[in-house]
């Protein structure tokens, strides 16, 4: 029987095995699996000089990235954030007992828009947690100035920003605290991981306790902390993975140039999120805007009939969780019943981003 061509939104890139087989090798050898061992503390080193950063604490997911980083700047009260993420966004504030309070969307770059926040900001707000939507940098410097005129910080979910850069250097530069996904769908993977970046020294000295049980040598302890430590099995996948991720890139912008050529045109029935011209992109994603949802459904179908498995990604709007109470926002809830992610991966071949655009554009 053959086997069905079954195209999915996203792939997972694995390295050479032989590759990962000698760090695996040297994981026996040492005896040493886990507890800031010796491939872990290699990838640390590997990625602040990679992405340009200060300080940078590997660990295990993306979302007790998150949580680790609402601990260590002691944020408490309400979290102005975006309804336009993934919901770990907002599920890591509501875990640290914190309230999450959602301000609209920019609808061109659907990151969170900086009028929209100065709208939210009362005496109990501590802090701004704005995503950079499928590793597209929100306006950074206008969402810098509320925080300097209210005196908040700032934590910058940039889940997709591996690589990215703003303005001639890593986007993770900016803000309090940004938080990395090294999820096994994302551009740059360890199977399982994240990562904290941070500038200010003092954050840093709190994350790498707060990480580690709040140890401080073996019979003491700084104070309250979590197990967020990630091991030599998963540091060895992204020392692997990090070497091809410059190919990946080239491979993604072809791919992606390839769908705006086939589906973009002047009519306008398909859109796709503006982008700052001072970013240095990572073609993370390939996001489509149709005309409405029920064109988006009409595709979807079509695609699914095909093998062609798209996700709509975000959806719901935020605002919709079952745990919250908020009100709807009129952008991130039109935005997000309308918004598809399309195919995008190492190895995708050029006839199938053919054959999925020919496929939308009979039923849009």
């Amino acid at each position: 029987m053959q086997k069905k061509n079954i195209i999915n939104v996203t792939k997972t890139f694995f390295p050479s095995f032989k590759e990962y087989k000698k760090y695996l090798l040297k994981i026996w050898k040492n005896g040493w699996i886990t507890n800031h061992g010796p491939l872990a503390c290699r990838l640390e080193n590997i990625l602040k000089k990679y992405l340009g950063v200060k300080h940078l604490f590997f660990v295990s997911n993306g979302t007790v990235a998150l949580e680790i980083s609402i601990r260590a700047l002691e944020l408490k009260g309400e979290i102005i954030t975006t309804p336009f993420s993934y919901v770990a966004t907002t599920s890591s504030i509501v875990w640290m007992n914190c309230k999450p309070v959602f301000a609209d969307i920019n609808p061109d770059t659907l990151c969170i828009s900086p009028d929209e926040i100065q709208k939210k900001i009362t005496k109990k707000t501590s802090a701004i947690l704005a995503t950079h939507v499928y590793g597209n940098p929100c306006d950074i410097e206008g969402i810098e100035n509320i925080a300097d005129k209210f005196g908040l910080k700032i934590i910058y979910d940039a889940a997709h920003c591996f690589g990215v850069k703003y303005n001639d250097h890593s986007v993770l530069n900016e803000g309090s605290i940004s938080t990395l996904s090294f999820h096994a769908t994302k551009l740059f993977h360890t199977a399982e991981g994240g990562a904290i970046i941070t500038n200010n020294a003092e954050t840093a000295c709190k994350i790498s306790y707060l990480r580690n049980f709040g140890h401080k040598g073996l019979e003491a302890f700084w104070g309250l902390g979590i197990n967020g430590k990630n091991s030599e099995l998963h540091a060895a996948m992204g020392l692997c993975v990090l070497p091809q991720v410059k190919k990946l890139i080239i491979s993604r912008k072809s791919q992606t140039e390839l769908y705006n050529k086939l589906l973009l045109d002047k009519t306008n029935r398909l859109i796709t999120p503006q982008k700052n011209n001072r970013t240095e992109y990572n073609f993370s994603y390939y996001p489509v805007i149709f005309e409405s949802e029920k064109i988006l459904i009409k595709v979807r179908t079509a695609l699914n009939k095909q093998n062609v498995f798209p996700r709509r990604y975000f959806y719901p709007s935020l605002t919709d969780l079952n745990y919250i109470n908020s009100p709807t926002l009129p952008v991130s809830s039109d935005i997000s019943k309308r918004i598809l992610c399309l195919p995008l991966y190492h190895g995708l071949k050029l006839n199938d981003i053919k054959k999925i655009s020919e496929l939308i554009k009979e039923n849009i």
